[in-house]
């Protein structure tokens, strides 16, 4: 019998709040459904290029946000860009918070942090 005790998710401070991806590495121990299923959206909204561009511009923008502004040069209309940047926050990978008119996005370290951690090998 193993040892290893699995955390208790944590709930979003805010409904933009941004959720840790919950699972151990990939090699400690099989995934409980529960774990595959929030991967799964993770992978599922960085699966699409467009979204992987639009991840990889706000986690790679100065000072760690950017503002739809500034990232939305990724070869499709303003109306797509949202849909998308929607897809990726209901996945949990990015938060947002409205400036005036501008939508300012957010990448927690925490996700990053967990997400290389979710591919380590042990």
């Amino acid at each position: 019998m193993s040892n290893v005790k699995a955390l208790p998710l944590l709930e979003p401070e805010a409904p933009d709040a941004a959720v840790v991806p919950c699972c151990p590495p990939l090699s400690e121990r099989p995934f409980t459904a529960e774990e595959a299923e929030r991967t799964a959206r993770m992978f599922k909204a960085l699966g699409d290029p467009v979204r992987l561009r639009l991840f990889s511009a706000v986690a790679s923008h100065e000072g760690g946000e950017a503002c739809v502004c500034d990232i939305s040069d990724v070869g499709v209309s303003q109306p797509t860009v949202s849909h998308h940047l929607k897809k990726l926050k209901e996945a949990g990978l990015l938060t947002s918070e409205r400036r005036g008119t501008w939508v300012y996005y957010r990448v927690e370290p925490s996700v990053l942090a967990a997400m290389g951690q979710l591919l380590t090998v042990r």
